[in-house]
């Protein structure tokens, strides 16, 4: 109710902890701060939060035009609400070091658990697009160096993605993935692999936790969490999926609408009121506090 009952710190010790056990965690990505109870319901060890997914629901491609204040906000908006660890998107960290080191500040108040910075130029392209252009060596490492240096709290995880996969190779991307760990980086985020002997050479290159992003219609095939444990992957994420999924029901509806001038046929694959209203807990508010939250919750045949 209102917030989670696990405070930001407590979250991130559990997200460090669960990147050093022997199991895949999979973090979906949220759509929403409600989709976000959703993801926690069905017993997920935590949330993901997609720059590509915030870009897009303002209504932009995913090209660097969301900035700080828009993606601290709305990603502390889904962190509060859920006792799960969430990872944001960081993209390049917005600007030259000194404002990769201002991103992490803003996302540690906003009560994220931790988050990943890329090595593409600014500004960026979705990391399954052709034609991306990465930094050199150099300035990606200035980048992780700020994020490690102005963390305040130590247990924020601060995960280097590497895009030079796509534009240099294999080999390019396992050692700039040495190099982004030696610059501090606690985790890697090797982006676009093209199969899982690909994870597999970035897992044997760096002793530090490993990613694998399973996005749909992307450079990478959608591997089981089965495949990629296999291999030593130790998070999956799932960045786009909600937003897609959602997207897709949103626009069969309205279709439906327009042919058929009423909704009625696609009332049984809708979420019913009272299933809303369990997610948002309207019962709780209720119990909080009968003198400012005076209503009747509605019955569960609605």
């Amino acid at each position: 109710m209102l917030f989670s009952t696990t405070t930001p710190e407590a979250k991130r010790t559990a997200l460090r902890q669960m990147l050093a056990g022997p199991r895949t965690v999979q973090f979906p990505g949220a759509y929403t701060p409600l989709s976000t109870t959703l993801i926690q319901e069905q017993g997920f060890d935590g949330v993901y939060i997609s720059g590509a997914v915030l870009a897009n629901e303002l209504g932009f491609p995913d090209i660097g035009l969301t900035a700080l204040p828009e993606v601290a906000a709305r990603a502390g908006q889904i962190a509060r609400i859920t006792d799960l660890p969430a990872l944001v998107d960081a993209d390049t960290g917005f600007g030259e070091p000194m404002n990769v080191a201002r991103t992490v500040q803003e996302l540690e108040n906003a009560g994220l658990a931790g988050c990943h910075i890329e090595d593409q130029f600014n500004p960026k392209r979705c990391g399954h697009l052709d034609g991306k252009n990465v930094v050199d060596l150099d300035t990606a490492v200035k980048r992780i160096r700020a994020a490690t240096q102005a963390r305040r709290d130590p247990n924020f995880l601060i995960m280097a993605r590497t895009d030079i996969r796509g534009v240099e190779g294999l080999g390019a991307a396992t050692d700039r993935a040495k190099a982004l760990v030696d610059a501090g980086a606690d985790a890697i985020f090797p982006e676009a692999m093209a199969d899982l002997t690909e994870f597999e050479a970035v897992r044997a290159a760096v002793d530090v936790p490993v990613l694998a992003n399973m996005t749909e219609f992307g450079k990478s095939q959608l591997f089981t969490l089965g495949q990629l444990q296999d291999v030593g992957v130790n998070m999956v994420i799932y960045p786009v999926t909600l937003m897609r999924a959602a997207l897709g029901a949103m626009e069969r509806t309205l279709a439906t609408i327009r042919a058929e001038g009423t909704q009625e046929p696609a009332v049984p694959e809708m979420l019913t009121r009272a299933r809303l209203y369990e997610l948002v807990d309207y019962n709780g508010y209720n119990r909080f506090d009968t003198g400012v939250f005076d209503f009747e919750v509605p019955g569960l045949h609605d």
